[in-house]
């Protein structure tokens, strides 16, 4: 009940305002989110290159209303890729893309909208060095995004895809999409989604995704397992062990602020570890997504708001 909570405050724009504006927000955010522009993200990265850990960068923003803003996001990007180049830090980098913030809600024409903006994203990043993964929204957006997947790929093979353990179809999402150069990075789901399309249950959630842990892991494509359960991440140790994968062959993935000592672990154990590092201003909805997933960050939140100094 307080994950459902949660989700639907990251919907109201009341309480969105109050959280902006309140004095001590800023301690918890930069908790989570690496800055406002794009020296924060390579930064940020630059830190995380020099600890051994990898990183997939999310411009935060998604409610795109108009073409100029969309191709502002995937001029935003561009930038981005620039410095990290210049940084010498495309090797440990690549950047996640949400195709709502490139014009795909945008009427008729915002799948080619997006379409369009996601190429210009990924011309830069293979001129870069690095890769592109298309970040997953909420259901009603799942087969858009794999429809601008498929189309991508056609042109950038190397195109990554992100599945939700949560929604039913995602197993045979899994099976579909687990082949030669598909990199797919699987997470639990973090929108409010009705039970007729996804498990509300967490130990379903938790088995959904342990299913799917093993297609991907059994396949011939390039597993990106995001999770932060330890249970889960010992699980995916396991079947990687299992199937003899090179570390090389797959990742785990987590959050930027969240279990820092667990990725350093992982990372020294062999494993390859990438850190999901979201910057930008509009952090709002992305922030109170991540106390829905992990509500234990809730009090540190709640004192920021209700704070007068």
């Amino acid at each position: 009940m307080l994950r459902q909570a949660l989700l639907g405050v990251s919907r109201s724009s009341t309480i969105k305002n109050l959280a902006v504006h309140a004095p001590l927000t800023r301690q918890v955010v930069q908790r989570f989110v690496a800055g406002e522009d794009a020296a924060d993200a390579v930064a940020a990265t630059g830190s995380l290159a020099a600890a051994g850990l990898l990183t997939t960068i999310d411009r935060l923003g998604e409610d795109t209303t108009d073409r100029a803003q969309a191709d502002g996001v995937a001029g935003a990007y561009g930038d981005l890729l620039r410095l990290l180049t210049e940084d010498g830090l495309t090797p440990k980098a690549e950047v996640s893309v949400k195709l709502s913030a490139l014009g795909l809600l945008l009427g008729p024409d915002g799948p080619r909208i997006a379409r369009a903006n996601a190429e210009r994203i990924c011309h830069a990043a293979r001129n870069a060095g690095t890769t592109v993964t298309l970040d997953m929204e909420d259901h009603t957006l799942t087969d858009a995004t794999l429809d601008v997947l498929r189309e991508l790929r056609r042109d950038f093979p190397d195109t990554g895809a992100v599945l939700q353990a949560y929604l039913r179809r995602t197993e045979a999402d899994c099976r579909d999409l687990a082949r030669a150069g598909s990199r797919v990075r699987l997470c639990k789901g973090a929108y409010a989604e009705p039970p007729t399309v996804a498990f509300t249950d967490p130990a379903e959630v938790d088995r959904s995704y342990v299913r799917c842990m093993k297609i991907l892991v059994a396949g011939q494509g390039y597993p990106m397992l995001a999770t932060h359960d330890p249970r889960l991440v010992e699980i995916g140790r396991y079947l990687v062990r299992d199937h003899r994968r090179q570390p090389d062959s797959y990742e785990f993935q987590m959050l930027y602020g969240v279990r820092s000592a667990e990725q350093q672990r992982l990372a020294r154990l062999g494993h390859q570890v990438r850190v999901y590092l979201p910057y930008g201003s509009d952090w709002y909805g992305y922030l109170v997504r991540r106390l829905a997933e992990r509500p234990a960050n809730l009090t540190f939140f709640a004192r920021s708001l209700v704070s007068r100094s």
